[in-house]
């Protein structure tokens, strides 16, 4: 937190309900250099609006979400999950040069920097937003809703 602070970094943090006091407690000092803290951000498109960057983890929806809002993106994918397919997430994103991948072990050692490092490296930024946004899938709505007609007549005719 100081070396976010130090470099002039203002973060939103959505903590989660179980670490929100902890967290809390731990941004006290920083509120005013803008470091603040909350259990859940009920208006994510506000958050991303307010975002340069974001730090995530790599949950499908917070990818599809990354994806249609175009911004640079820190992926940390978490190694709990089924099958690690958070990190199989990533690294659809990583390998296309539209995310920057920090595998949670080595997080608490290169988070910051990665951070502080994009953060000043504007044309980075700017490849990273751009190419997140050609994996975007428009209109997904329409298409999901396009395939369960689809799945509902072939139902009906057989």
């Amino acid at each position: 937190l100081q070396r976010l602070a130090d470099a002039n970094i203002q973060v939103i943090w959505q903590t989660g309900k179980h670490y929100a006091i902890q967290a809390a407690k731990a941004t006290i000092d920083y509120h005013e250099k803008g470091i603040i803290t909350m259990p859940f951000i009920k208006e994510m498109d506000i958050a991303y609006a307010a975002a340069d960057i974001v730090v995530s983890r790599a949950g499908a929806i917070a990818i599809s979400e990354l994806c249609i809002t175009g911004k640079p993106a820190i992926l940390v994918p978490s190694p709990n999950v089924a099958e690690d397919h958070q990190t199989k997430n990533a690294l659809a994103l990583s390998t296309h040069g539209a995310a920057i991948l920090v595998k949670d072990s080595e997080a608490p050692a290169s988070l910051i920097s990665t951070i502080k490092t994009l953060t000043t490296n504007s044309s980075e930024q700017k490849n990273l937003s751009s190419n997140i946004s050609l994996m975007a899938k428009h209109n997904s709505a329409v298409l999901i809703a396009e395939q369960v007609f689809e799945l509902a007549l072939k139902t009906k005719n057989n």
